[in-house]
């Protein structure tokens, strides 16, 4: 188990979301542990190993050796590993493979287009921005519609449910909503605070029944503005994921910066569920 001097380590040399402890273990309810510079977590029947070193020094021998040292130490049924290769010893024995890429933004280096900032100022007109420490009714309210509203693997809305406990647990986190002027909710933002050098964009969703248009660059103007309040230079906006995400990045300034490589092996013919591969799918 990690030692709080461990974990603000862990927190200090962070550049991925899988670095932030106290979201990881706030939504798998997993153990964290530190070996070597990199952090795994365990569980039940199963084990994630972060192949993204804390001292950013990674080599393919290095990964082997950690990934052989969990798996001989926690023996699990299944296996998750994320980091910028997958090791050679898994490759032949991944059950399911992903590839993307990470997104950040550098607040130093990006100018707001006059066009977008006048597209959120003029839904700022509509809207209030409230920044919020709990998961209310009303966002619970708007998960529901967008789960109705569109087909998603289950991993990306088992992260969307988790969210209630997850802002419960982590005083770190921000929800940043969107409210009209009848206090409906048209959308909002989960951010993540607690990593030394950026801000963590968890997830959004906007509504249809009571739309506004460009509420959602309202709250990234938001969340623009929480980062510097904050001190920090850097946005983390997760993955790629899909077209339309990443088109959404990259008119805000966010660009590619590393490799993002996903394998699971199972050695049981029961795949197991958890909400840490809910996590791991969407960050």
């Amino acid at each position: 188990m990690m030692t709080p001097a461990e974990e603000a380590y862990a927190l200090d040399k962070a550049y991925v979301p899988e670095h932030i402890v106290s979201l990881m273990v706030s939504i798998s309810e997993a153990e964290a542990f530190l070996i070597e510079d990199h952090l795994s977590f365990a569980k039940d029947n199963w084990l994630i190993v972060v192949g993204y070193p804390l001292d950013r020094k990674f080599s393919q021998d290095r990964c082997e050796e950690i990934v052989k040292f969990n798996l001989e130490r926690f023996r699990p049924e299944v296996l998750w590993f994320i980091g910028p290769q997958v090791p050679t010893s898994l490759l032949e024995s991944c059950t399911e493979r992903e590839s993307d890429q990470y997104y950040q933004l550098d607040l130093d280096r990006m100018r707001v287009k006059t066009s977008l900032r006048n597209a959120a100022e003029k839904a700022g007109r509509t809207l209030s921005v409230e920044r919020a420490k709990v998961f209310s009714r009303e966002n619970e309210k708007l998960v529901s519609e967008l789960l109705e509203r569109e087909k998603m693997p289950p991993r990306i809305k088992g992260l969307y449910q988790a969210m209630p406990r997850y802002i419960a647990h982590c005083p770190s986190a921000w929800v940043l909503n969107a409210w009209d002027h009848r206090r409906r909710l048209s959308a909002f933002f989960v951010v993540e605070l607690a990593a030394k050098h950026f801000v963590t964009y968890m997830l959004g969703s906007h509504s249809k029944k009571h739309y506004v248009p460009h509420a959602s660059d309202l709250l990234f103007l938001e969340m623009i503005n929480l980062a510097r309040e904050s001190g920090k230079n850097t946005i983390h906006l997760g993955l790629g994921v899909n077209e339309g995400i990443r088109r959404f990045k990259e008119k805000w300034g966010g660009v590619p910066y590393l490799n993002y490589e996903f394998c699971e092996v199972s050695r049981e013919s029961t795949r197991a569920v958890s909400l840490v591969r809910t996590l791991l799918g969407r960050l």
